[in-house]
């Protein structure tokens, strides 16, 4: 039996459907969306909301469009759609902290993020600058970024903050020891840690315990030694004044800080510093001093950076979890910026659990 000859509509289709040119294939080339839309009589912009599933398209217009993909063994460049993306989003983490322990999670956390979520990722540091300077390039840095990610210290400037709120860009501000009301945030509870981890040291039988205190620029640092305090009072021992000095976050200033702690008439039997590498600083000192850890001196950190491992014996610390904190830093960063109503600003206080890890600097105190 003879076949029926094309109706006029599949003639019809048949003559949309035209293959390009030798000229406009390129030979050796991949096909390119241009190329579909040319064969599929329709836009780009119409081929791209087929092929990636975005929007409304006649079931007509997506049936030709995916003919000529068909057709053409048009493949998606999905690298170059994920770059599309990331150059909408780009958003960048500025450092200014001198701990390099502390950097290195910053930044797995953040590149993590910023991968998973194909956000541009920018890294500036501001270590140089002093405060007018930070503030001329926040206003320059606004320009080109779409959101802003601020570890300590430069979370607690207000300047710079100022600077990213009025230029409408969004702030997620990591590890600030409270809530700051104009920025997100993702943070421990620093407070409730540092009395944790003194408790733990009053249950080993320390009664005379040193304390170094962290940066007097960040609120973490404060709120650390009101846990401190608190752990000391709930326990019925004195704060003894003496044996509280201050520090700045770095290894210099831990040792510094417990070179004065362990020259006291009457020294510690166990020093809290508020960071892994001051508290790394003191174990250094002590065995400089031929003190023993822990047998004649218990010292404990904070953070549990890679500096709370690399010394002997291992600090026991509180874990702060800085590489997971950043990762949430990008996604609640993508959500304020990604969202469709931007007509008030969405803040988000993230609290992120912590953790005491006790490993082999604390024993109880010598006779």
């Amino acid at each position: 039996m003879p076949a029926e000859p094309p109706t006029a509509a599949a003639r019809q289709g048949e003559a949309t459907l035209q293959k390009p040119t030798k000229a406009a294939r390129r030979k050796g080339m991949a096909v390119t969306l241009d190329e579909v839309a040319a064969l599929a009589k329709v836009s780009p912009m119409t081929v791209s909301r087929v092929v990636n599933g975005h929007g409304k398209v006649r079931d007509t217009t997506r049936d030709r469009v995916m003919r000529a993909v068909r057709e053409l063994g048009y493949t998606p460049n999905l690298a170059a759609s994920a770059l599309a993306t990331a150059q909408d989003t780009r958003v960048a983490l500025i450092y200014t902290n001198p701990s390099s322990a502390y950097l290195r999670e910053l930044l797995v956390g953040a590149l993590r993020g910023a991968t998973r979520t194909a956000a541009q990722l920018v890294i500036d540091t501001w270590d140089t600058l002093g405060a007018n300077a930070q503030r001329q390039a926040a206003r320059t840095l606004a320009k080109r970024v779409a959101g802003v990610i601020l570890p300590p210290p430069l979370c607690e400037s207000k300047g710079v903050i100022a600077e990213f709120i009025d230029a409408d860009v969004p702030v997620v501000a990591i590890a600030s020891g409270r809530f700051n009301h104009d920025i997100s945030c993702v943070r421990i509870d620093d407070f409730r840690a540092s009395k944790e981890i003194t408790t733990h040291l009053v249950a080993a039988g320390h009664q005379r315990i040193g304390y170094i205190k962290g940066h007097p620029n960040q609120t973490a640092s404060v709120r650390r030694f009101e846990g401190f305090q608190a752990a000391l009072a709930e326990a019925g021992l004195p704060l003894d004044e003496t044996l509280v000095e201050s520090g700045y976050f770095t290894y210099r200033s831990g040792l510094e800080a417990a070179e004065k702690l362990l020259a006291h008439p009457a020294p510690p039997t166990a020093i809290f510093a508020s960071n892994d590498d001051m508290a790394a600083a003191v174990v250094s000192v002590a065995h400089r001093r031929h003190l023993e850890v822990p047998q004649d001196l218990s010292v404990v950190g904070f953070d549990d950076t890679s500096a709370a491992t690399t010394v002997w014996p291992e600090l026991t610390t509180i874990r702060q979890p800085i590489a997971a904190m950043a990762d949430s830093a990008v996604d609640i960063l993508l959500r304020s910026i990604r969202r469709k109503d931007r007509s008030t600003r969405m803040l988000v206080d993230h609290v992120i659990p912590h953790q005491l890890v006790k490993r082999d600097s604390v024993a109880r105190p010598a006779r």
